[in-house]
């Protein structure tokens, strides 16, 4: 039986991977989360209820060290999804930021390199690492800045600037994988993500904007945009991220020690005011929103470039951006109250 590990293995993206491994024959998975993220619990509870004999929780935070050498023993797989993943909480508190993204991915590859050096680990980083990207040549349309070079998208030749203190522990971490491959041998993968959408996502103005915008609308509150709405993210739906990490693993020979941009592509983009526009049609409702000033190192364009995983392992989206967004809308109204109780909560 092959054993897989999921560190921040109830958030959003943890429990779709996990629920996804858990429908297949002889896994065994282990999801490691310290439960300290709004609406987690609730995760827990819907995975927990499917009553998978091969599933195994264990509550416990990243940067117990003592902790993660006690559980960290001949794993096959290891998914290291553990973060703290918003830019405004890391300039709050760059210090707690640090030691979650950082100190604790680097705990976590010490007990890996010593207990499960044979494992594949895949570990979710962030566009982010490439900071404001300021050297980029935009052009600004009515509602939404367009790139006027390198129309494919960002690829992983873009110079790292880190410009917020999340870019800089992601960052560091991200290049810590990557160099336990090189020095140590361990077969990790990076994956530096644009935005992800999908079900068991509960949203806010820090992170998961697109089921923030969805929630804000059905819920009939103003939205909060933050810079002049044009910016634009592409998206990719979870089911798709998870398919590409799973292909990563099935390649692991080929794809150790490499780093890719992951994200929707140019086929699956929204600016900020498109997203809403399109959410008005859908929900047949005009929606409100007020502008504030730009964040700390936001990005007015952001489109992943996935051409080297996709020629590397023939990987390929299968659900486009109108899909998940139609598909998170669905799971939003059919949760309603259950989100409503977790946006409730201090």
């Amino acid at each position: 039986m092959k054993r897989i590990l999921i560190t921040g293995g109830v958030g959003f993206i943890g429990i779709n991977l996990a629920k996804n491994l858990l429908c297949e024959k002889d896994n065994f998975v282990v999801l490691y989360d310290n439960l300290s993220r709004k609406g987690v619990e609730n995760n827990l509870e819907w995975i927990l209820s499917f009553n998978f004999p091969n599933l195994k929780f264990i509550k416990g935070d990243i940067r117990d060290y003592k902790k993660l050498k006690e559980i960290v023993k001949n794993f096959d797989e290891v998914y290291h999804l553990a973060a703290q993943v918003a830019v405004t909480s890391s300039v709050e508190n760059p210090i707690d930021d640090f030691e979650i993204n950082a100190l604790g991915t680097l705990y976590l590859l010490e007990v890996i390199r010593k207990n499960s050096p044979d494992a594949a680990v895949i570990f979710s980083s962030t566009n982010k690492v490439y900071g404001e990207l300021l050297n980029l040549k935009l052009k600004e349309g009515e509602k939404r800045y367009y790139l006027i070079k390198g129309k494919e998208g960002i690829d992983e030749n873009q110079n790292l600037d880190f410009h917020s203190p999340y870019g800089c522990s992601k960052g560091t971490a991200d290049q810590y994988i990557r160099d336990y491959y090189r020095i140590y041998g361990l077969k990790t993968v990076v994956f530096r993500q644009s935005c992800i959408c999908g079900q068991q996502q509960y949203g806010n103005e820090d992170q998961g904007w697109v089921a923030h915008f969805i929630i804000k609308a059905i819920e009939g509150e103003k939205i909060s945009i933050y810079g002049d709405g044009k910016q634009v993210r592409d998206i990719l739906e979870v089911d798709d991220l998870i398919s590409a990490y799973k292909i990563a693993v099935k390649n692991i020979k080929k794809t150790k020690g490499e780093i890719y941009n992951i994200g929707g592509g140019k086929e699956n983009t929204f600016s900020l005011i498109e997203l809403i526009e399109y959410l008005e049609k859908v929900l047949r409702r005009k929606i409100t929103y007020d502008f504030y000033d730009w964040r700390p190192g936001d990005q007015k364009i952001f489109i992943s470039n996935n051409k080297k995983f996709m020629e590397e392992t023939g990987w390929r989206i299968k659900i486009n951006k109108f899909e998940g967004v139609n598909r998170l809308i669905k799971w939003v109204e059919k949760n309603h109250e259950l989100i409503k109780k977790v946006r409730e909560k201090k």
